[in-house]
C-alpha cells in the first residue's frame, strides 16, 4: 500500500465521516492524539480504531505528546500524572542511579499504558539543552544544559519506551533550548555560533543518533542559514541533522501549524518535505488544512520509506513490566509536577 508523507489529528473526540473517507483515500503514515480527542479509555480506543480501520495498514503510527509536566495529553484518571524531565535531573543530582532507574522504568511503564490504548508512539523525550535566558516555552520540559545528563537521562527513558514495545520520538533536533520565542506563535532566531551550537545544542542528538525517529525544530540558527528554520531549511537538514549529527532514521517536522513558519498550510508543507524531512506532521484537526497537507504530500519512497519501515523493526518485543516499581517512584515527592 503506498502511504503519504504525512501524520494529522482529527476534530473531536470521534472519527467523523468525512474524517473517515479522507484517511481510507489519502493512507497517512500517522494519526496524532490531543486533549480535545480524549475523553475516556473505552473512547479513545474506538477513536484509534476507527482510523486504524480507515487506513488499513498494520505499519502505521499512532502518536501522542506525553512528556510529563505541562505536556500531557492523558491526564488522570485515565493515565496518571507524570513528572516533567526537568524533576529527573533534580533527582540525578541527589541520587544518579536512583534517577537512571526511575526514568527507565518510568518510560517503560509510560510506553506499555500508552501501547494498552492502542498508541505505539510517544513524541518524547526532549533532548533540548535549555538555557536559563531563552523562553519558557522548553523549560522544565529539558532534563537540563549539562550534555551528558541530558544523554543519559534521555537514554533511560527512550530504553524504557522501547523495551515495552513503543517508539519514542527525540525532539526537537538540532536543539530548542536557546530559542527566544514560542514556535507555536513567532519564529525563534538563535544567534549562538558554529561551535557553540555544535558542544551544547547538537550533542544530545548527536550522542543518540541511532534512535529511529526524531522531530525537527522550527527555529533559525544564524550562524547555519539565517533566512529558513530548520524545519523547511535544506542545509540545516543535510548539514547538520543528516551530517554533523548522524540521525539517519525518520525525520519529521514539528507542527506545519504552527506560526513559526510562513505561507499557506500547502506551501509549509511542500516546503519541509523539499528541505529533506521524511514527513510532514501536522496536528490542529482543522479539515480544510488537512487537505491541503494531503495535496502536498508525495507517496513515501526510497530513503524515506525505508526509515519508517525501519522504525517498526527497531522495537524490541516487549518486555516484562514493573508497574508496581515505577508506581512507586510516581507516588515520591521529587516527582511532582510543580
Amino acid at each position: 500500500m503506498k502511504r503519504a508523507a504525512f501524520i494529522t489529528g482529527v476534530e473531536g473526540p470521534s472519527l467523523l465521516v468525512h474524517e473517515r473517507d479522507f484517511f481510507a483515500s489519502t493512507c497517512p503514515l500517522g494519526f496524532i492524539l490531543f486533549a480535545r480527542n480524549i475523553e475516556n479509555e473505552a473512547q479513545v480506543k474506538r477513536l484509534i480504531g476507527d482510523v486504524r480501520e480507515a487506513v488499513g495498514a498494520d505499519d502505521f503510527w499512532v502518536l501522542i505528546d506525553q512528556e510529563g509536566g505541562r505536556v500531557q495529553r492523558l491526564r488522570p484518571p485515565l493515565f496518571p500524572e507524570l513528572p516533567a524531565a526537568r524533576r529527573y535531573t533534580e533527582l540525578f543530582e541527589k541520587d544518579p542511579t536512583k534517577a537512571e532507574l526511575a526514568a527507565f522504568q518510568i518510560g517503560k511503564f509510560m510506553g506499555k499504558r500508552l501501547l494498552d490504548l492502542g498508541i505505539n508512539m510517544n513524541c518524547a523525550p526532549c533532548l533540548d539543552a535549555a538555557q536559563l535566558d531563552a523562553h519558557d516555552i522548553i523549560g522544565d520540559r529539558s532534563f537540563g544544559l549539562d550534555v551528558e545528563t541530558i544523554v543519559k537521562l534521555g537514554r533511560f527513558q527512550a530504553e524504557g519506551h522501547i523495551a515495552a514495545g513503543s517508539l519514542p520520538v527525540i525532539k526537537h533536533i538540532p536543539g530548542h533550548g536557546r530559542a527566544n520565542a514560542d514556535s507555536h506563535l513567532a519564529l525563534p532566531l538563535i544567534d549562538a555560533s558554529h561551535e557553540e551550537l555544535s558542544a551544547i545544542d547538537f550533542e544530545p542528538f548527536k550522542q543518540l543518533n541511532s534512535l529511529p525517529v526524531a522531530m525537527t525544530a522550527h527555529v533559525v540558527y544564524s550562524a547555519i542559514d539565517d533566512k529558513s528554520p530548520v524545519s523547511t531549511s535544506e542545509r540545516s537538514i543535510e548539514e547538520i541533522i543528516r551530517n554533523e549529527i548522524g540521525f539517519d532514521g525518520f525525520l519529521m517536522c514539528d507542527d506545519v501549524s504552527m506560526e513559526a513558519l510562513d505561507g499557506t498550510i500547502g506551501e509549509r508543507t511542500e516546503a519541509v518535505l523539499a528541505a529533506g524531512c521524511d514527513g510532514a506532521l501536522h496536528c490542529n484537526g482543522k479539515f480544510a488544512e488537512m487537505e491541503q497537507v494531503a495535496a502536498n504530500s508525495p507517496y513515501l519512497e526510497g530513503r524515506s520509506l525505508e526509515r519508517f519501515k525501519a522504525s517498526f523493526e527497531f522495537v524490541a518485543q516487549p518486555e516484562q513490566i514493573d508497574e508496581a516499581m515505577a508506581l512507586e517512584f510516581l507516588a515520591e515527592d521529587w516527582c511532582a509536577c510543580a
